[in-house]
């Protein structure tokens, strides 16, 4: 027979249920943006399915292959995952409140150019970049390393959407669009600057 939930347990989850919900209202989620992408909902539940998708096993396992995956690449990679952790809180600190995993920014919200923002455009797309890299350096996998190819696909072309807007709300941004690189420094497809 299943006990009852104790009255503070669920009390506990409600407030967590409404602090969750009130923080997506916030960012701008709602029902109608999931059916028809108003504020960029089906880039976020693109990046969320990647980034997920990195907890599958290597495929195919570098041992299939016929070669043990050299443990200094498996250090290396859990080095670079950790640096991408770090580096992505860094960035979501700098940004606070403004923080929306929507590419349309938060309504009022303003510019942020310093801290990881001063090193480039889009610290936190780099630091998941970084992330994947490490667990297809640590994994030695080839699905692993597509999974890193769509990730950066994907959020060059999200940062992109998210651009416009900053340049709608902020007319300064221009300013920053030309000096400070997009989201990997000289990497093609993932810097693209533009003269204000």
């Amino acid at each position: 027979m299943a006990q009852a939930r104790h009255p503070t347990f669920i009390r506990s989850q409600r407030l967590m249920f409404n602090r969750l919900n009130e923080r997506l209202q916030q960012w701008g989620f709602s029902w109608e943006g999931l059916r028809d992408n108003r504020h960029g909902e089906w880039w976020v539940l693109a990046q969320m399915l990647l980034i997920f998708a990195h907890a599958l096993p290597p495929t195919p396992p570098p041992a299939v292959l016929g070669m043990p995956w050299p443990l200094v690449l498996c250090l290396i990679g859990g080095f670079t995952l950790v640096l991408g952790l770090v580096l992505a809180a860094q960035a979501a600190l700098n940004l606070g409140d403004s923080l929306t995993p929507l590419p349309e920014p938060m309504p009022g919200a303003p510019l942020v150019t310093v801290g990881a923002y001063a090193r480039c455009r889009h610290p936190l797309y780099q630091a998941l970049l970084i992330c994947s890299l490490g667990v297809a350096l640590a994994l030695g996998s080839l699905l692993h390393l597509s999974l890193l190819l769509a990730l950066a696909t994907l959020l060059s072309f999200k940062a992109r959407r998210e651009e416009h807007r900053l340049c709608v709300l902020h007319s300064d941004y221009a300013d920053s669009m030309g000096s400070t690189p997009a989201i990997v420094p000289l990497l093609p497809g993932l810097d693209w600057r533009v003269a204000p």
